[in-house]
């Protein structure tokens, strides 16, 4: 009794016999064992009963009782969903009894006389049998639970995976790999030729996969351009690897491949990302969109106003683009890069012998642009004389080359650029007022960058993928620090600046993600903060307002409150995708439920 361990001490076992004096005697032998609780029946009806009350570890039962089989009740333990060892107790013992036995799911029988001995050494093995069955289905059920639990993984993960075996058939692939290698759905039991695809990603994920059979080493980071359905560009990474097991047996290459096509951020359905030339998603770079499309197509003058660097000359070329002159000559002057003489020339021509050095006659750029624009950057900064010159010629349409006498007509259209104030210029007497109305029919204002809500990270993975490509460089991918970095600086140089910054952080990164050490000090720890702009459309029922310089926190929480706690609505105000969100939002600390709607008319937002 004392050998026997605690889980056999409390081993259930239901006795069934139509006979006292041997449940009595089994009881008697089991109990003086250590085994118990132990419950006896006479009757099939008395076992079921007891059966259905009770949940037994072991059932030893007569295989005749009262008239009725001992099967009979197997049957019946079986079809209630019992699960337990049956030891059947026979007195006739033969080939057909001992199978009939089986058949009916016992597992052994004992023939009568059954003494002590035998009678503990079929509880013993019945039991232990039992007890590794069930480890035995324990592990199982595990294995396929862990199975179904990687399968979910491996078909829900966003990156293709492929396993190829050492004669180059594919073992598995999930959904992401058959769309990209367009493998259509086939039976699970048939191999496919990894050399039967056709598709780019195909072809390169056989090189990888020779390469890996050949050598047994990693290749890594290898790209491939791709076709999507809607036929355009998907930019992938490719790294393959040895397949191994524990016992570090080869047994063929796993390749994962993932998408790092720059991310096209999310726009509403009547806004754009990128204009002629301009890419910017903001309300405030709509509004020009709009401006320039409707201006365009008036053939009137018009002046671009902003600070350096915003894109004026890009403003005019999209006015030329969307006139009716766009088949005809754009024409550019920098007026601040000459001095007067030479502009008037530049602009007017001369004939031969007008000035010295005049060796022969030369046609202006106004000639030049007959029939289509002039274009005239910095025109704040032209003389007196010049701005009289270009005066009569706006009023008259004619002009006369240097040294020539005859005016000659011409069909110009006339944009002018600048980035200083004409209204301080025309008060202090440097520019003429008349000229100023002249040029300024239309006005196009370009807003600075630090003024375009959610435009720097457009442009940073515009700029990105443009010097990815120019300089052959293997840069697929951004810190979400480096774009904090980028968004809360100033940018007194506006895009140009910032194109200049991705630019040098191109040359500079030497691996596949541009981070904040790509950039100069003056962007990694800016002296001031930069004020913010506000959301366009949405304001806050509250008398408080925010402070003119908030925080990268009090940004986001404002925005969430905006929001109303919507986080995809939070993500487009932002202009971020919602997973840089909810990064950002559990790096800085902010509660996902920060912002949750409060049933209140007091704190209620108004669109």
């Amino acid at each position: 009794m004392d050998s026997l361990n605690q889980q056999e001490k409390d081993t259930h076992i239901l006795i069934v016999d139509d006979e006292a004096s041997i449940r009595l005697t089994f009881e008697m032998f089991l109990a003086r064992e250590g085994y118990g609780p132990i419950t006896t029946a006479s009757t099939m009806e008395e076992a079921l009963v007891a059966i259905q009350n009770n949940t037994f570890d072991l059932i030893i039962s007569d295989i005749v009782l009262e008239g009725e089989k001992g099967t009979a009740l197997l049957c019946k333990i079986r079809e209630a969903g019992i699960e337990c060892p049956v030891v059947m107790v026979t007195g006739f013992p033969n080939l057909d009894t001992a199978s009939e036995a089986v058949r009916y799911g016992a597992f052994d029988y004992i023939s009568k006389p059954v003494n002590k001995e035998t009678l503990l050494k079929f509880v013993r093995q019945a039991l232990k049998h039992w007890d590794l069955e069930n480890e035995k289905k324990k592990l199982l059920q595990e294995n396929e639970k862990f199975k179904r639990y990687l399968e979910a993984i491996f078909s829900s993960v966003r990156d293709a995976i492929i396993t190829i075996d050492n004669n180059m058939n594919i073992i598995q692939l999930n959904e992401t790999a058959k769309r990209w290698l367009l493998v259509k759905d086939t039976n699970n039991d048939e191999r496919i030729k990894l050399e039967s695809l056709q598709s780019e990603m195909a072809k390169a994920c056989l090189q990888d996969a020779k390469q890996v059979l050949k050598n047994r080493k990693e290749v890594s980071e290898y790209q491939v351009k791709c076709k999507k359905n809607d036929g355009n560009i998907r930019i992938i990474s490719i790294n393959a690897a040895p397949l191994e097991d524990g016992q570090d047996e080869f047994n063929g290459v796993v390749i994962v491949a993932r998408d790092i096509t720059m991310p096209e951020l999310e726009r509403g359905p009547n806004s754009r990302n990128k204009f002629h030339g301009f890419v910017g998603a903001s309300q405030v770079m709509q509004n020009v969109y709009n401006l320039i499309e409707n201006v365009g197509k008036v053939d009137t003058a018009v002046l671009i106003t902003g600070e350096s660097g915003t894109g004026k000359e890009l403003a005019a070329e999209a006015l030329h683009a969307e006139s009716g002159r766009c088949d005809m000559p754009l024409v550019k002057v920098d007026c601040a890069a000459m001095p007067e003489e030479l502009l008037e020339s530049e602009l007017f021509g001369h004939t031969k012998g007008a000035f010295t050095d005049a060796d022969k006659s030369r046609e202006g750029r106004l000639l030049q642009a007959h029939n289509g624009t002039l274009f005239l950057d910095e025109i704040g900064d032209i003389t007196p004389h010049m701005q009289l010159r270009l005066l009569r010629f706006l009023q008259e349409k004619a002009f006369t080359p240097v040294g020539q006498d005859t005016p000659i007509q011409v069909d110009v259209r006339i944009i002018a650029a600048t980035n200083v104030s004409f209204t301080k210029k025309v008060k202090d007497g440097s520019f003429r007022e008349d000229l100023h109305y002249r040029l300024k029919v239309v006005e196009v204002k370009l807003p600075p960058l630090r003024d375009r809500k959610g435009g720097v990270p457009i442009l940073v993975h515009h700029f990105l993928s443009l010097f990815r490509e120019r300089l052959k460089r293997n840069i697929h991918g951004i810190s979400d620090q480096a774009i904090d970095a980028l968004s809360r600086y100033s940018w007194p140089g506006n895009v140009r600046e910032l194109r200049h910054v991705i630019e040098r952080a191109c040359v500079l990164c030497e691996g596949s993600t541009i981070s904040l050490e790509h950039f100069p000090d003056k962007i990694q720890k800016p002296t001031h903060p930069v004020p913010l702009p506000p959301v366009q459309g949405v304001r806050l029922n509250t008398a408080a307002s925010l402070p003119p310089y908030i925080s990268e926190r009090d940004e986001i929480i404002d925005i969430l409150k905006r929001a109303r706690g919507n986080k995809s609505k939070a993500a487009r105000m932002l202009n971020i995708d919602r997973s840089t969100l909810y990064r950002k939002m559990q790096r800085i600390g902010i509660p996902p439920d920060i912002a949750k709607p409060v049933h209140s008319t007091k704190n209620r937002v108004l669109q």
